[in-house]
């Protein structure tokens, strides 16, 4: 039962090899014809270049430059960028299956991937049309890759990175506790506070003197690269500031925003079931766990979210678990995909947590 959960050394060695040369074939890479469904070549993508060699990429220092490629290749930088600057306009339900889809094959991959697409969002939003005609189409092509940093403004008490006006320009001070693709991405989307209003900045991923990066230890996709970034009165042309907001407003579309981090559970859930099938092993409820899960995702408002999320995250330790269970001894060698899975549903449990999802967490483990 473990040998076909997981994978023997020497197929994942000789997988190793082949996926990171480069392209898998151009009925994976090729940019999508009109009609062919985003979703579709997402599965496609997964199945055939992902997760064949996630287990190399998790066991790497960085996310291998050819899956990105592959990606970008495959029009997947766009996602959610507007068709007429070549981007796939994607609906919200569709990109957040592909984005499931793409977690369920290697989670670390596409988590550097999806830190992009807030920058496009932005960009293809901003009042300025000069930054629209220099940033939009090279975004949505993936030829320019970016970042994002906020993650400090859901933090209590004073600012952690603080955005000061200049005379056409502004200077950042303080730190960005969590910046993912350092090395992969080309600008980091910041959003800063100045007052009670929120900037944001396109900012080059370049160390400098005003400039620090510092390397986290992650636990899980620790091939994602993910940084602190300090800032020492870095400063940025004011041409880069891709738009303004009060805090207050940005905190409340940031509870709905939670929703598209709750596909990357549901792909690692799934993709537990999927190997537990391959296995033999029955799986039970947890194909109609998963879909009840994004279900709840999906109509959650912002009263609800916290609880979605949380439901979503303990789905994907449940999972995991199982998977592991079934596998044995065996599952926890690092050639398995078992041990890997639990230890991205465990990291799952506190990306992009807020105070609300973490109470929801605790009350469904410890009060049952």
């Amino acid at each position: 039962m473990g040998g076909n959960i997981g994978e023997s050394r020497q197929t994942r060695n000789n997988t190793q090899s082949a996926q990171f040369r480069g392209r898998v074939g151009a009925m994976v890479t090729a940019p999508m014809p009109p009609g062919t469904e985003v979703v579709t070549v997402a599965r496609r993508l997964a199945d055939q270049v992902l997760f064949p060699a996630a287990l190399a990429v998790d066991a790497s220092d960085y996310v291998p430059a050819a899956h990105l490629d592959d990606l970008a290749g495959a029009g997947m930088y766009g996602l959610f960028g507007p068709a007429e600057a070549g981007g796939l306009a994607a609906g919200w339900g569709e990109g957040n299956a592909a984005v499931e889809a793409l977690a369920g094959g290697c989670l670390t991959t596409a988590f550097v991937w999806a830190q992009h697409h807030h920058a496009v969002r932005a960009v293809a939003a901003t009042p300025s049309a000069a930054l629209r005609q220099e940033w939009l189409a090279p975004l949505c092509r993936g030829e320019r890759r970016a970042g994002v940093a906020f993650a400090g403004l859901r933090r209590p008490g004073p600012p952690v990175l603080v955005a000061t006006e200049l005379a056409g320009r502004w200077r950042l001070d303080g730190y960005a506790p969590w910046v993912t693709g350092w090395g992969r991405v080309d600008v980091v989307h910041v959003g800063a506070r100045a007052g009670d209003d929120v900037v944001w900045l396109l900012v080059d991923a370049t160390p400098s003197a005003t400039l620090a990066v510092e390397r986290l230890d992650l636990a899980a996709v620790n091939a994602s690269a993910t940084v602190t970034v300090t800032f020492h009165g870095h400063e940025v042309s004011g041409d880069r500031l891709t738009g303004s907001e009060p805090y207050v407003e940005w905190s409340r579309r940031d509870a709905l925003g939670l929703r598209v981090n709750g596909s990357h559970p549901l792909g690692v859930a799934d993709r537990c079931r999927r190997l537990l099938d391959a296995a033999g092993v029955a799986s039970g409820s947890l194909a109609d766990d998963v879909d009840a899960a994004r279900d709840s995702l999906d109509a959650a408002g912002h009263d609800t979210m916290a609880t979605a999320r949380a439901r979503a995250s303990l789905l994907a330790v449940r999972a995991a678990s199982a998977l592991v269970a079934a596998g044995g001894g065996r599952s926890v060698t690092l050639d398995h995909h078992a041990q890997r899975l639990a230890r991205e549903a465990m990291f799952l449990l506190v990306f992009g947590q807020t105070p609300a999802i973490k109470a929801a967490q605790l009350a469904a483990v410890l009060d049952g």
